[in-house]
């Protein structure tokens, strides 16, 4: 079946970022409003945002990012943090002639586009963040618990699909379990921000947090009290790997926040 005319990629290309060839790809409108598409930990591109992209790409530019060592960008040893990673989607801005851009991210993405409205808030349009928290102690104890048997954890399918997907696009398709070490300090051994740092985020902001994700929804409801300007979705019987795949209810909430 043949895809949407929107959804067919319109650019795909590397972009050198401090010592890293950055992988981004364009769909939609190259006139539309611009928006910036950071994905999840481990995940491609594709994975975090094709289910939404035949929507979000209709009358907009949208470019999709994939970080340091995920997807089709290679992991050069640089050291990596949550910060690296935002200056990295704000120097692809530059180098994209984007002054501004909305951006939509996906849990690690998610952290990404705060670092982003937070470091270089002069970019930062509207912010959604989906399955996202501030500190590491937003997350449910559980999840931090390798030997716990939590629901919320990802399946043993969904695993071997985030694997698949690496092997399939990565420049070293056998370095999964290498850089997913690699990754486990990023996310880990990162502080958050405090309620100051998250008082300053000006961009109006939706958060999008599922029910049975990862993330309190406790710690949710103080994301919504801390940014300045915030909305905030509960997906339904939807857990922290699910959040992205409810194309139709992201529609409608998203949608109408991003225009």
């Amino acid at each position: 079946m043949s895809l949407p005319r929107a959804y067919r990629r319109k650019g795909m290309a590397h972009e050198e970022i401090d010592g890293v060839p950055i992988w981004f790809e364009e769909h939609g409108d190259p006139d539309g409003a611009p928006l910036i598409a950071p994905h999840g930990g481990i995940l491609t591109f594709e994975g975090s945002f094709g289910a939404v992209l035949p929507w979000l790409s209709v009358g907009r530019r949208v470019v999709g990012v994939e970080l340091q060592g995920h997807g089709h960008t290679p992991d050069t040893g640089r050291p990596m943090s949550i910060d690296r990673f935002a200056d990295d989607v704000a120097a692809l801005l530059d180098r994209l002639g984007i002054e501004r851009a909305d951006l939509w991210g996906f849990s690690l993405g998610a952290l990404t586009a705060t670092g982003v409205a937070l470091r270089h808030p002069a970019k930062a349009g509207r912010l959604v963040l989906a399955a996202v928290n501030i500190r590491p102690d937003g997350y449910h104890p559980e999840i931090t618990a390798p030997e716990q048997d939590d629901p919320r954890l990802p399946t043993e399918e969904e695993f071997a699909a985030w694997r698949a997907a690496y092997a399939a696009v990565a420049p070293n398709p056998d370095d999964f379990f290498p850089f997913l070490e690699r990754m486990q300090p990023v996310v880990h051994d990162w502080r958050g921000w405090t309620a100051d740092e998250i008082r300053s985020v000006t961009a109006p902001t939706l958060l999008v947090i599922g029910d049975r994700d990862f993330v309190r929804l406790d710690h949710a409801a103080e994301m919504l009290d801390l940014f300045s300007d915030c909305q905030l979705a509960v997906l339904p019987g939807t857990k922290h790997t699910e959040v992205m795949q409810r194309s139709d209810v992201l529609r409608a909430t998203v949608g109408p926040f991003l225009t």
